[in-house]
């Protein structure tokens, strides 16, 4: 597994482990599970506090049998500011969500914690207040948001004292969104419309790591493109592509995604063991300029 440099501060997988169904597997599968991962090299696990209601942080302190020297060899990543109906960044609540994570994951402290969702309530001298308590007392050494454009990272940047460093977005072969309108500059076409701030370039100025959520989806969790008969000429063209590099569609669609020099890490939630082992030989793909965008362009987009 190759490395990546995350927001260009922490050195970690450019695969992670996305533990939003861990809840659903047993103590022993979920131990074998992420000793798995660890074997394949992924060190990187991506949480949030609402994922199983709390219970994957649980599950997986527990199958990982948490202890320092397990902590100091893995990055944890976790989220909080998604409460039922409605999004909360108010100091109360992160701190209180942190407190929650670490019990659950039995830890003294998170590498990164995320803002889960945009909070247009959102007073960010407050966040930052949470935030500077949050890394002088040792309980996360560095922060991030999920879902966010450029504008409300700025706003953000302004008060905090530790920059944000991460920005989840949704990202597949068949959700470019923050792809196409850079590929389409200046045509009076849908798909030149920039409807994240130019997102991707400014992450990329601004040593912001991207991370890719639901890397197989299509639509905003409407199903897996891959083997799913509605992309029967994308489908066609990745298993073309997979014969030849003699890897999984899995693979070929993570590689897709870590064939962009802007350094994406996507977060693949799989809990299936062989598929895990399939996504991990994607770090030893390498498309070429053509394939990447042959597979872009089977997807149903045009180039101008």
């Amino acid at each position: 597994m190759k490395n990546i440099r995350i927001g260009n501060k922490i050195e970690a997988s450019e695969i992670s482990l996305g533990c939003m169904r861990i809840n659903n597997l047993s103590k022993t599968e979920a131990s074998k599970h992420i000793n798995t991962a660890l074997e394949e090299g992924i060190n990187f696990f991506d949480h949030a506090d609402i994922y199983g209601g709390g219970k994957s942080e649980e599950v997986f302190a527990e199958a990982i049998n948490m202890n320092p020297s397990i902590r100091e060899n893995i990055i944890i990543q976790t989220k909080c500011g998604i409460r039922k109906g409605y999004y909360d960044f108010s100091k109360e609540h992160i701190l209180e969500s942190v407190e929650g994570s670490l019990k659950r994951l039995k830890t003294d402290y998170v590498d990164v914690l995320l803002l889960h969702r945009p909070d247009t309530l959102m007073e960010p001298e407050v966040v930052a207040e949470a935030f500077s308590k949050l890394h002088e007392s040792g309980k996360v050494k560095y922060f991030g948001v999920s879902n966010q454009n450029p504008m409300q990272m700025q706003l953000l940047n302004k008060y905090l004292e530790n920059k944000i460093i991460i920005n989840q977005l949704q990202l597949s072969i068949t959700n470019t969104g923050i792809i196409d309108s850079g590929l389409n500059v200046n045509m009076k076409i849908d798909p030149s419309i920039d409807r994240d701030g130019s997102v991707l370039e400014f992450c990329r100025l601004n040593d912001i790591t991207i991370q890719a959520w639901s890397p197989f989806q299509y639509g905003f969790f409407e199903g897996v493109f891959l083997d799913n008969d509605k992309f029967p000429e994308l489908n066609d063209k990745i298993n073309e592509i997979a014969e030849v590099k003699k890897v999984s569609n899995t693979a070929i669609a993570i590689a897709w995604i870590l064939r962009h020099p802007a350094k994406i890490q996507p977060i693949v939630g799989t809990t299936n063991l062989k598929r895990l082992k399939d996504i991990c030989k994607a770090s030893d793909v390498n498309l070429s300029r053509q394939e990447w965008y042959e597979i872009y362009r089977v997807a149903g987009n045009k180039l101008p």
